[in-house]
């Protein structure tokens, strides 16, 4: 009876599904999809409705005291706003296809310039004045040497060139505001052949180092601001972060960094459509491979090469080949600009994108910007990677045009970096500012004095003042008649001349008894010249830096008191002896 009203149950069940009608089934089929889909693209046009179509807000990171946030970023307008995405493209996934497929970049012609570094790598330097963009194709197309517009180096991401559409929209803001622009491609890029057995990858500054040097050298009166962008970010900020002070740059700006490689390699590895991204990187940069087959043939396994189907294989059997790394994941901790930020000393501006699909946000480092007076941080809720699309017909990036304001903002502000020669030698990449201390003189008695802000008048004075001192023991040297020399000391040390044995209370040599004393007054002699040299530098450093010098002589007397016990025993032990209590003693 049971299985027969659960039969009947059933069947009247599926009696009463065939009943809807078959669009009604498509429609929840439609609704189904749709909710999956957006999930899986993570959408936020729901988002954006709920939020009046205002966008996100634009949120900074900086230190509380940063001149380049109060003077600079203070003044761009678009950090202090609201990005709203291109409806039809209010997805992370949808704006980063969509700049890779198409972009819809401004038309740009660049002009070719071929430069060769010291290994002799080609890189291909494409250039777009601000004279071609006001006057077409009137232009010679040239820079005069004392030529004061500022220049802006671009150093794209991975496998990308100066054809990149996110490139052209930069390079067309920038020289329609009257800068002139430069790509510096890859080597290996841009259509050049590689010309020695030198790869570019994550960590590889030595070009744009050579580069920016040649630029600054070439063009001195013109200031130079740099844009990275992806992985071009990265090694931008770690150049910056490894020069210190001594950098020819006067701004940059960091776009879509991925910070942390090991994090970022972790990340797009994670889940389904990351994993996605990983596989369509591996593609190019087979593809990068597969242009140099010849040179990477002869320095790392091909057919291995070949078959990586993620860019940690490929930078397992390529890049860590090439460039000598013992495993991957020291090619990512030693190669990513988190560990360079304490060190920037110029202006920078970080633009990054908290849905990015490819440079997570886990990878940010929040405090090390914020610690950094240097840094400006802004970060979107939405905008994909290097997207940032905007407009109903997505035909401009958001983040160009905060680059602009905050290079235009920077020129004509004091908060420019200017250039500091390194004196004294390299500095650590990963040297905190908290350990730099002063620079060290060497004197010639071998104690180090620390060189101080005085004037120098001070210095020639202390100069002089040495150079009577020498004087003055070059010269004051008597013979006494037994033979023995006796060097007069310093203003500081009482005179000992004994010539003719009846002057300055000194006995005479005859007998026993003053024969004694005149050794124990010639041991004295002995020791007051050897302690001299260390009263002299002592003198010295008290006059070059202050009170801090009684620290110096408090450890020194702490440390070293059983000797100096001994020798003042030694000294007036006579005059220990011929006191009243003394006697008392020896008599009891």
């Amino acid at each position: 009876m049971a299985t027969a009203g659960e039969n009947s149950a059933a069947e009247l069940l599926l009696r009463a599904a065939a009943l809807v009608p078959l669009d009604r089934y498509a429609l929840a089929a439609l609704v189904l999809a749709a909710a999956f889909l957006y999930r899986f693209l993570e959408l936020h046009v729901l988002g954006d409705l709920l939020r009046g179509l205002r966008g996100g807000r634009v949120a900074l990171t900086f230190h509380p005291d940063s001149q380049v946030y109060h003077r600079v970023a203070s003044k761009c307008r678009s950090l202090h706003g609201r990005y709203l995405a291109t409806p039809w493209l209010a997805s992370p996934h949808l704006q980063t296809l969509f700049l890779g497929i198409w972009g819809r970049p401004p038309s740009v012609t660049y002009r070719r310039q071929l430069y060769t570094v010291r290994d002799g790598g080609t890189i291909a330097l494409d250039w777009l004045l601000a004279s071609d963009w006001e006057d077409g194709s009137s232009c010679d197309g040239t820079i005069s040497s004392d030529d004061s517009t500022p220049i802006v180096v671009v150093v794209p991401g991975l496998t990308s060139d100066s054809t990149a559409a996110y490139v052209k929209h930069l390079v067309f803001s920038m020289a329609s505001n009257g800068w002139n622009v430069v790509v510096g491609n890859h080597r290996g890029l841009g259509g050049i052949s590689i010309t020695s057995d030198c790869f570019y990858n994550g960590g590889w500054t030595e070009d744009i180092r050579e580069v920016v040097n040649y630029l600054h050298q070439k063009y001195p009166e013109a200031p130079l601001f740099t844009v990275g962008t992806s992985l071009g970010a990265n090694i931008l900020v770690k150049y910056l972060g490894e020069e210190g002070e001594s950098i020819p740059i006067a701004g940059a700006a960091s776009i879509c960094s991925p910070w942390d490689l090991l994090v970022t390699s972790r990340f797009i590895s994670r889940k389904l459509v990351q994993r996605c991204y990983d596989k369509a990187l591996a593609i190019g940069l087979k593809g990068y491979a597969k242009l140099h087959q010849p040179v990477l043939a002869r320095l790392a396994n091909w057919e291995a090469i070949t078959s990586s189907r993620s860019t940690r294989e490929f930078d397992h059997h390529a890049t860590c080949v090439v460039a000598k790394y013992e495993t991957v994941d020291t090619f990512y901790r030693k190669c990513s600009c988190a560990n360079y930020i304490g060190n920037v000393s110029v202006p920078l501006l970080c633009i990054s994108a908290l849905d990015d699909p490819l440079c997570t946000r886990e990878a940010i480092p929040w405090d090390e910007c914020r610690a950094n007076k240097n840094i400006v941080l802004a970060t979107t809720p939405n905008g994909g990677h290097l997207g940032f699309f905007q407009g109903l017909t997505a035909g401009r990036l958001w983040w160009v045009e905060p680059v602009s304001e905050f290079f235009s903002a920077l020129h004509d502000s004091p908060c420019m970096h200017r250039q500091k020669t390194q004196e004294h030698g390299l500095q650590s990449p990963l040297e905190s500012s908290i350990d730099k201390g002063p620079y060290v003189n060497l004197m010639e008695d071998g104690m180090v004095a620390a060189v101080t802000n005085e004037d120098t008048n001070t210095h020639e004075s202390l100069d002089k003042h040495n150079q009577a001192v020498s004087e003055m023991e070059g010269s004051d040297v008597n013979v006494q008649q037994n033979g023995i020399t006796s060097v007069l000391q310093d203003e500081s040390h009482s005179a000992v001349k004994n010539t003719s044995g009846t002057e300055d209370n000194v006995p005479s040599a005859q007998g026993p008894v003053g024969s004694q004393e005149q050794r124990e007054e010639l041991s004295t002699d002995k020791i007051r010249d050897a302690i001299a040299p260390v009263k002299k530098s002592i003198n010295q450093l008290i006059r070059s830096q202050g009170r801090s010098v009684w620290w110096l002589a408090y450890i020194a007397v702490v440390t070293s008191w059983p000797l100096l016990g001994a020798i003042g025993f030694f000294l007036y032990r006579k005059k220990f002896r011929n006191s009243s209590p003394a006697k008392r003693l020896l008599r009891g």
